[in-house]
């Protein structure tokens, strides 16, 4: 722990930036791999896992002392690195110096984690659904329930910071917590690789303890392509729907081999007959007669060849 017995001077956030990048230049320089967190505007996070995460920090009366610098930190682009790992968060923040901030995050207990899959099996469709955070609400609320929930408790984090101020929670590690909140937009799958969970269990356990009648999906939570393509920045090709009827196959036409060659005889509309007195069973078509005519011919001079041909 550090104490200061006079007041340091003041350095802008211009200059500070300044530094840090000169810094983070001869980072890349050596081959170090830098993910800067870039705020646009003054909202944070903006989907679901985003927001929930932001949401969390703030239900903690342990972190709410210093959350509001952390926040300005984290939206005037102090926070220059965030590497997410498994249980683990490693960031760089620009202050008077260049900090090195450290975040252990605690895996969610297997009897917890199979809890949640329990209470959300069939009720989330697809793994897309999951990430984009398209959920019912009973999901979100069992997902984000303080205490057995997904995200963490202040008990389950542990921080550090190389900065000289001797709280356990500095404006710089604030500013990394909201960070990952943001980041949490870009790939919500974070979220559970920092819980040492796979959210693929969340889908394949859907409807195991459902029966069969209740484990298809509403309408509702239904992807169709454009959500998908908004989704991976990638253009689906239109497909035919395979419950649009096809058209109708016209009527076959009605073919007579006549020796070597074939005749084609269209089928003409038949003519009501207007006499007064008929029968009112339908009347032959004429198709039918001339086919019938045609045949008579046909086998006529058939018998005749054979009879010629007969020694």
């Amino acid at each position: 722990m550090s104490y200061y017995f006079a007041w340091q001077p003041y350095v802008s956030v211009a200059a500070k930036r300044r530094r840090a990048e000169r810094e983070v230049a001869k980072l890349k320089k050596r081959g170090q791999a830098i993910a800067p967190v870039r705020i646009e505007g003054r909202k944070i996070a903006k989907s679901f896992w985003g927001q929930s995460w932001c949401t969390n920090l703030e239900r903690y009366s342990d972190f709410e002392n210093r959350l509001p610098r952390g926040r300005t930190y984290v939206r005037n682009g102090s926070v220059v690195d965030l590497q997410i790992a498994k249980g683990k968060v490693a960031a760089m923040v620009a202050g008077s110096d260049l900090y090195k901030i450290k975040i252990a995050i605690a895996p969610v207990k297997n009897a917890r984690w199979k809890a949640i899959c329990r209470d959300c099996a069939g009720s989330i469709d697809s793994l897309v659904e999951l990430l984009q955070g398209r959920l019912a609400k009973g999901v979100m609320d069992r997902v984000c329930r303080e205490g057995d929930g997904l995200f963490p408790s202040p008990g389950e984090i542990k921080l550090n910071c190389s900065c000289p101020d001797g709280a356990g929670m500095c404006k710089h590690v604030a500013a990394v917590l909201y960070g990952v909140g943001a980041r949490l937009d870009e790939e919500p799958q974070f979220l559970f690789m920092l819980r040492g969970v796979d959210e693929n269990e969340l889908i394949g356990r859907a409807g195991q303890d459902l029966p069969l009648s209740m484990t298809t999906p509403g309408a509702a939570k239904v992807l169709d392509d454009s959500d998908v393509a908004a989704l991976f920045g990638i253009d689906i090709a239109e497909t035919a729907s395979a419950d649009i009827p096809t058209a109708r196959k016209q009527p076959r036409q009605f073919k007579t081999v006549i020796g070597s060659k074939s005749a084609e005889t269209k089928t003409p509309p038949a003519k009501k007959d207007k006499s007064p007195g008929t029968s009112r069973s339908k009347p032959e078509p004429k198709w039918v007669s001339l086919v019938r005519a045609r045949k008579r011919r046909a086998q006529r001079r058939r018998g005749q060849t054979a009879r010629q041909e007969t020694p």
